[in-house]
């Protein structure tokens, strides 16, 4: 039997044809690592600074142009793992994707419109990605963006080297860089 290749999640990115944008910087923590848990703030669907979608999904925006509204988000918030964790060898799990989505009145396809982050999650780190989700909807979203998303990730800590015994987890991050 031969063994499959395994393909890194920036080949994946790759062959999708994507590029992680920069990581945003916010006035809030853009992501935390707790434990073994990662997880992001609110992605917006922004591109160089610039929020790419914004009003509501179903009046201003098409089922199709919420789905890659949610990708977008997601793909920011893959930015923001891969500062977090110095790259992608220490995910274990995508566990959890949140959303809140900016959608007119009787509006139904919430999920399709989500899939897009699910499709992306999936495509760029295989069953790594698989997750469970949640959706809601808000009557008014900051700057009108089409969608907020979260990620919530099991990881492995990191390897704390030697030299730091005695310090606090704190300082040994602040000396990381």
């Amino acid at each position: 039997m031969t063994a499959t290749p395994v393909v890194s999640p920036e080949q994946r990115l790759r062959e999708l044809g994507l590029q992680l944008p920069a990581a945003a910087a916010a006035h809030d923590q853009p992501w935390a690592v707790v434990g073994h848990t990662f997880m992001t703030t609110g992605q917006t669907p922004r591109l160089e600074g610039e929020l790419k979608y914004t009003g509501r999904i179903g009046r201003d925006l098409t089922a199709e142009q919420g789905y890659a509204a949610c990708r977008l988000a997601a793909l920011n918030g893959i930015a923001q793992m891969r500062q977090a964790l110095g790259g992608f060898d220490r995910l274990k799990q995508i566990h959890r994707l949140e959303c809140v989505l900016n959608v007119a009145p009787g509006f139904g396809e919430q999920q399709q419109v989500l899939d897009g982050a699910s499709d992306l999650l999936t495509a760029v780190f295989g069953e790594r990605g698989r997750h469970t989700r949640m959706i809601s909807t808000n009557p008014v979203m900051p700057f009108d963006s089409a969608c907020l998303i979260s990620i919530y990730a099991d990881v492995t800590p990191p390897t704390v080297p030697s030299e730091t015994v005695g310090q606090t987890y704190l300082d040994w991050i602040d000396s990381y860089d």
